[in-house]
Parts: C-alpha cells; structure tokens; sequence
C-alpha cells in the first residue's frame, strides 16, 4: 500500500505543468462508446481513475493505446455495454457508461460503481433522467440494468444540481428521437467540455456552462479528437500548497476563469495571486488571515478543494468557518489534521478553525481522494517527518504528485510498501 513520506519546512518554489482535468476525462472516455469508431484524445491525466476506465473499455472490447497522455481508441468491436466485474466498483465515474450504453445500444448492465466515501452520492437524477427518456431501470443485487426499445426527448428538470446526472442524461439523449431539454443542469466547465467532444462527434447540443442545455437528438455519431481541459482541481491544490509554504510556485497550462473562486479566497487571506493568460503565480507570506468558506456548485467554492483548502487555514489567523454544503462526508479527514495539532471543530457540515502557530509531522492516513492532497499540504507546512498512509486515495486524482513537489523543491517519497 502506497505511502507518502514528506519533510515539512521547504518553502514551495519554480513551476508545475497541470495536467488534463480528472473530472473532464472520466466521462470522455466512456462516451468514446457512443460510436463505433476510432478517437484521439489527448491530454489525458494518467490517474488511476482514468486508467481504471480504459481497462473496463479494453474488456468491453475496445482497442486502447495510452502514450504519454495521448490515447488511441477504437470501439469499432464493442457490441454490448456489460461490465460486472469489481472494476466499475473502484471509482465513481464508472456510472457513465449508463448513459453511453443506453446512448448507443438502448440497453446496459454495470455493477454498481464505487468512488470515495464522502457522504450520500446518490443515483436517483441518473435515473430519473433515464426513466423520463424512456428506458426501464433496475437495481437488482448491485447491478444496474437499463433497457428501452426506443430514447425519446423530452424536458427533464433536475431536483438537485448534478453534475454526474447532467452528463450521463446527455449521453443518453444525444440519439434520442427528439429534443431533450435539462432544467437546473450543472454548470460545471466539464459539462462544457463533455458537451464540445460530443458535438465534435456530431450531436447537436447547445447552452453547455448554463443551467438550460438542449439536446437535439441525431441518427448516428462518429469518431473525433477531444483535447481535455486542464485539470482546475490540481491546480487550486498547487495554488493552496504555494500559499501553505509561503512559496512562489506558477501554475501553469490552466484556464484562470475556472480558478476565480480559489483565487478570491487566496486573496481575502492576503496571499498575491497574479494572474496571466494561462498561468497563475501564487505567493506566499506568513501573515495570512482566516476566511469564512462555503462549499457550492459551479461556480461557487468547489467542494473538491474545500478538504486542502481546510488543511491552508489551519495556520490562518484567527477563526475561520467552513461549510460544506455538498458532501456531508467531506470532514473525516479532521481527524487526522488534529492529530498534527490543528484545532478543528465539527458540528455535522460546519467546521471551526482557530488558527496555530505551526503543526506536527506526524502518521496519518488519506480516507478519501481530496483528504489525501489536503494531509499532503498539511505535510508540507508542518514541522518534522509526515507519512501519509493509504496514499492510493491520491493517485486516483493526481499525476505524479510527488514527482511535481519534488521539482518545486519539496521533500518527498513515495513508497511501495
């Protein structure tokens, strides 16, 4: 089992490359299916979680080259979409291939999917969005099986903002017969990036990035090149870890539109953040404040940073709140910062921060992806040795992080055992 052992102390300091967005490539590979035929994508992060995908696409049938980023896939002889093996239930994105499957071949069965336990991560807009199109859905002994002879258009209003939701019902619906209209949709920049790979494939979908999309359903799809957008989650955790270390680190190969909410919140703390057309630079100083932060869909404070941005304002002077308003999980990994000598309090989705000096190195272990890159930070600004444990968590989501730390002057290392 993976753990990472970080020396505290080393003010972050150079450049780091972010590589294609988690988020944006977990459903691109999966809607690869819609159509028989061969694609590129390109910039490809090589997480675990991305991996994970192409080998259920390789077992489906597809014909997979991963080269730096860069994946050759051809769907040519894929005939059915039935993956029931344990590997749909080691991440959550497997739950696109509902929304592929039923796409293309009008019916799908999956194993349950899996992902990090951050709290209730139910299915039932995926659903709903399936049903209302036409298609008969079961869950039976954790299989899911969804079947219609045929898809049909029609308007589908979302009782919560989903992102999972919003993109598997456009996958469903892109050959429908008809339109399909999705009210109160996500608006998330993957859903505007999975929306640009599937018109890119010919389907007709307009208001992407709104809370209004339209999807007018076509007869047949085809191949295409997708290139990934840069991975807005990675770079706010570079960002956090240049702030935590009083550094000077530039993020590069970013879109800063999708970093405002991080960049406001650095900011209010009194960290500079300089901003260029496709770069941040993050600096650092020890006389950071603490903010109030409330976690909210796009393109509110993204709960996927909340956990290392939590880690930041340990150190932050004075109180600080945070409220987590999309997974009620999201602050187990409290635990774990106390034991550094953080001083967190916990009353169900609000934590209280009252800033210290300086924390601890000291043992701890990752319970979920985001928890893991915020002990990683935690590490980084503590004092002394930190092993973070089951360290797995974080490469699910990040590319050769310690690689990149190290290149920032970090003291790093990952080990196998």
């Amino acid at each position: 089992m993976a753990r990472l052992l970080i020396q505290g102390g080393v003010r972050l300091n150079g450049e780091v490359e972010i590589s294609g967005f988690k988020n944006a490539a977990l459903p691109v590979i999966p809607a690869t299916l819609l159509a028989g035929d061969k694609y590129r994508i390109e910039n490809l992060p090589l997480i675990d979680d991305a991996m994970c995908l192409v080998d259920i696409m390789k077992e489906l049938g597809a014909d997979i080259d991963v080269k730096d980023g860069d994946v050759n896939i051809d769907t040519t002889n894929i005939k059915e979409c039935r993956a029931l093996n344990d590997l749909t239930g080691k991440l959550r994105a497997s739950y696109y291939l509902l929304g592929a499957g039923l796409g293309r071949f009008k019916k799908v069965e999956i194993a349950y999917p899996g992902g990090c336990d951050i709290g209730s991560r139910p299915i039932d807009q995926h659903i709903k969005g399936f049903e209302a199109l036409g298609a008969k859905v079961e869950i039976d002994h954790g299989i899911i099986r969804c079947s219609a002879e045929r898809l049909i258009g029609t308007t589908i209003y979302l009782d919560v903002v989903s992102v999972g939701a919003t993109i598997n019902i456009m996958m469903a619906a892109v050959m429908a017969e008809g339109t399909t209209i999705i009210e109160n949709a996500a608006k998330e920049p993957h859903i505007v990036d999975t929306s640009n790979l599937l018109n890119a494939m010919g389907a007709d979908i307009k208001g992407a990035g709104t809370d209004v999309i339209k999807i007018t359903g076509v007869k047949e799809l085809h191949g295409c090149t997708h290139n990934v957008i840069p991975d807005q989650i990675e770079a706010g955790t570079y960002m956090i870890a240049s702030a935590a270390t009083k550094g000077d680190v530039t993020v590069k190969n970013i879109i800063p539109k999708h970093l405002e909410a991080i960049t406001a919140k650095l900011r209010e703390m009194g960290v500079e953040v300089i901003e260029g057309g496709d770069f941040v630079r993050v600096i650092g100083n020890d006389k950071m404040s603490c903010v109030n932060i409330k976690t909210l869909p796009y393109p509110g404070f993204p709960t996927d940073l909340q956990q290392p941005m939590t880690s930041l304002l340990t150190i932050a002077k004075g109180t600080s709140i945070v409220t987590e308003d999309i997974f009620e999980g999201r602050f187990k990994f409290t635990d774990e910062l106390k034991k550094m000598g953080a001083n967190i309090r916990v009353d169900e989705r609000t934590a209280v921060i009252e800033g210290v000096d300086t924390l601890s190195g000291a043992i701890v272990k990752a319970t979920d992806l985001r928890a893991g890159a915020a002990l990683v930070i935690a590490g980084l600004m503590a004092e002394g040795e930190t092993e973070v444990q089951d360290a797995y968590h974080i490469y699910r989501g990040y590319e050769d992080i310690e690689k990149k730390l190290t290149k920032l002057g970090a003291k790093v290392e990952r080990i196998e055992k």
